[in-house]
């Protein structure tokens, strides 16, 4: 089933097209939310909870790539799912790192002015990752998108792991530098 056909059961209110995401972006959504929160249950969770968000959404939405558009609710699930659990104490797995990682890019906030500094922010960052080489965006999105480990994104480029660090690290000196040039406030 084509991703428009899918759009327009959705569009229609016919409950088919919850199990058509399902069958066609279960494991693709699963992977995303295991990644963030390396437990079953809980990703199995987030998952069903994308399908109904997605049904409260479209309509009005009409999302261009479904795909994106269901990995974004289900990376979000799963970060609000993630604090939820891992509010009195520090989690293991990827995550913190990732977190940390980009800390020094982009630094959190706290405000009223919040949701159009994160606009803004998001609008930065798509610039400066259109602006990267293919691979280097690639590179930065496994790691910072999807929580890949840095083993797994030297298996996938053919990279000594050492060399998918040091690109990363090359990657975020890069944003930082840009995000100060965009003016945004770090």
């Amino acid at each position: 089933m084509t991703d428009d056909e899918i759009i327009a059961l959705y569009w229609d209110r016919q409950e088919s097209a919850i199990s058509a995401c399902s069958k066609q972006y279960g494991g693709y959504c699963y992977s995303i939310a295991y990644r963030i929160l390396n437990c079953r249950e809980d990703a199995d969770e987030c998952v069903n909870d994308t399908w109904l968000k997605a049904w409260h959404a479209i309509p009005p939405e009409r999302p261009a790539i479904l795909s994106a558009f269901l990995a974004k609710i289900t990376r979000n699930l799963s970060f609000d799912q993630y604090k939820k659990r891992n509010a009195k104490k520090r989690g293991g797995g990827e995550l913190p790192l990732v977190l940390e990682e980009l800390e020094e890019c982009v630094a959190s906030s706290s405000s009223t002015e919040e949701p159009v500094l994160d606009a803004a922010l998001s609008q930065s960052i798509n610039r400066f990752l259109r602006g990267l080489p293919e691979q280097e965006c690639s590179i930065f999105l496994c790691r910072y998108w999807y929580g890949k480990s840095l083993k797994e994104i030297a298996g996938q480029f053919s990279i000594k792991e050492t060399a998918a660090k040091t690109r990363l690290f090359r990657t975020r000196a890069k944003l930082k530098i840009f995000l100060k040039k965009e003016g945004i406030i770090l």
